[in-house]
């Protein structure tokens, strides 16, 4: 049978794209590190955007000239991955330094879309994206200051997560706009691209987490979407519409927001003075060597040049009243729902007005770091012979409501993907847990388990259920007189009863706010579950146990309203 190292160099000469790749590790160095990887992402294979350092490669960012030196260590984002399992195959073509939404600004080649090669594959993450979609990579490391992650995973059918900004280090990562930069990942689906990003974020560096995040969204979740869609192709509205259907059919509350202010930003990124990053990262070598730059690029990196900083100051201040609108709109919502792109040009429409289709291409997602929004894409069906992709956004450190949004509307594409890939990963939870997202833990028994009166006490917290689970020996519970009606769990270690409940996990301020807000008679205290771990969980005070009937015998809440409902039948 043919392994996964094998049937890499099998896809890479049957798919005969070589404009995906900027370098391709040798097959010796690829069974090396496959052979002894370990971990959670072993037997998984990494392709890397080469603005991202890869130790032994030069990162040239589509410029050949810019760096002919290999790089000395893996970027931190590449050495997260590594150590986790994943084996490196190669870098991979962008972009011209990360400038462009096209994936055809690069002397190695225009990368081309994965099923219909007429079309432009999306950028600057081109090769990241293209070499996923087609089963060479099983996770890619792009890079998004406007889109350039989400844009080409739209084009691709695949799955895009774009993390709050400074979860992932970019130490090791050449600047498009320092300000505004994020490290990316790609998957050919939800699950495995939340367990890569689950090891890539987070570490020294890295932008701390907040104490009051939410770890989940809303059963009845409210998403914003545009009042107007502008500029959409045809049949792409419609896709749209299919998509907001599916969530209303889902429970979800659908709210549109007037737009403009979204729309005023995203033009901000390159008709305004903030392109000047730009030529901070790179334009010293741009303005020096013209004849070794994509002409396109350099049009757009020079003309920054002679932006002054007064032009930047307002730009600057324009966006903080922008962003303060904006976000204000999304209040009162989960998160705000957009088509990731609207529409996929080909590669002659590209060539013809590379400038305006390229700046068409990112009317809904400039905006993105911008406003300090996370972001997951993923493909939500199709437009005749094209994908259509959708993007989850929102606000900074809600990664989790943006992936359990997407997963709402994710619809995976026949793949295209060569044989021999590696199988999708099983996830636990969100990837920003893993990256060091403060959490706690609480037992519940009654009325907070899942189905139950009060679960919503707990989802409107952002606390994701976990799973069932059961105490130590050792505890009696009792059917309270109280609207709803609920149980009262009581230690008592002289028995040798246990019960059923069920596990939430929510940050410590959503606790906290739980616990202000808890009525008597319950309390809550330490429960020992039957593996010996003792977490937070709820208990209830002597005086509430007088009237009250004793209901161990039943095992927990669920089974004794089960035998009451058998009875009252």
């Amino acid at each position: 049978m043919t392994d996964r190292v094998d049937a890499f160099a099998d896809a890479l000469t049957a798919v005969d794209r070589p404009e995906v790749w900027i370098h391709i590790a040798d097959h010796d160095s690829i069974r090396a590190q496959f052979d002894t990887a370990t971990g959670p992402l072993a037997g998984l294979l990494l392709a890397v955007k080469n603005n991202v350092d890869v130790e032994g490669y030069p990162t040239t960012a589509a410029c050949p000239g810019f760096s002919t030196t290999p790089a000395s260590e893996d970027a931190v984002a590449v050495a997260r991955l590594r150590s986790a399992g994943a084996t490196v195959v190669g870098t991979t073509n962008l972009d011209q330094f990360a400038t462009g939404l096209v994936g055809q600004r690069s002397p190695y080649g225009g990368v081309r879309d994965a099923r219909r090669p007429e079309f432009v594959s999306g950028g600057s993450s081109s090769g990241s994206a293209v070499a996923v979609a087609l089963g060479l990579a099983d996770i890619a490391i792009g890079t998004d200051t406007a889109g350039s992650g989400r844009v080409p995973a739209a084009f691709q059918g695949i799955v895009g997560i774009k993390p709050t900004l400074g979860v992932v280090s970019t130490t090791g990562v050449l600047p498009a706009c320092r300000s505004w930069d994020a490290v990316t990942i790609m998957a050919r689906d939800i699950d495995t691209a939340d367990v890569a990003m689950s090891v890539m974020a987070g570490g020294d560096g890295t932008r701390p987490i907040p104490s009051d995040i939410p770890l989940a969204a809303p059963t009845n979740a409210c998403v914003a979407i545009p009042d107007v869609l502008v500029d959409m192709a045809p049949g792409w509205n419609a896709a749209f519409e299919r998509t907001v259907d599916h969530l209303l059919r889902d429970g979800v509350e659908i709210r549109p927001i007037l737009f403009a202010t979204f729309l005023e930003a995203a033009r901000l990124l390159y008709d305004g003075a903030l392109v000047a990053e730009r030529h901070a990262a790179v334009g010293a070598y741009v303005d020096a060597h013209p004849d070794e730059v994509d002409p396109v690029v350099g049009q757009i990196i020079s003309r920054a040049a002679g932006i002054s900083a007064s032009e930047m100051v307002t730009d600057l201040a324009r966006l903080d009243d922008l962003r303060t609108q904006s976000m204000a709109l999304l209040a009162d919502c989960d998160a705000l729902l957009v088509p990731t792109a609207p529409g996929q040009p080909s590669a002659v429409e590209v060539a013809d007005d590379p400038i305006g289709v390229n700046a068409w291409l990112g009317t809904y997602t400039n905006f993105t770091n911008l406003f300090d929004m996370c972001g997951v894409a993923v493909p939500a069906g199709t437009v005749g012979d094209g994908q259509f992709g959708v993007t989850v956004l929102a606000p900074a450190f809600h990664d989790a409501v943006a992936l359990d949004i997407a997963r709402r509307v994710h619809e995976a594409p026949e793949s295209v993907a060569a044989p021999g890939c590696a199988p999708p990963l099983s996830a636990g939870g969100p990837w920003i847990e893993a990256a060091g997202a403060p959490t706690t833990d609480l037992f519940v028994v009654g009325a907070h388990l899942p189905g139950q009166p009060l679960e919503h006490e707990l989802r409107s917290r952002g606390a994701r259920f976990v799973g069932f689970d059961r105490t130590a020996r050792g505890y009696r519970l009792y059917a309270l007189d109280t609207t709803p009606p609920k149980p009262g769990l009581v230690a008592d270690p002289g028995v040798e009863s246990a019960i059923d409940g069920g596990i939430w996990r929510l940050s410590p301020a959503a606790l906290a706010s739980f616990l202000s807000e808890l009525p008597e008679p319950m309390t809550l205290g330490s429960v020992e579950l039957s593996h010996g771990r003792r977490v937070i969980g709820f208990s209830c005070s002597p005086s509430a146990l007088d009237d009250a009937e004793e209901i161990t015998t039943f095992g927990g809440w669920l089974s004794y309203l089960d035998q009451v409902s058998a009875v009252s039948v």
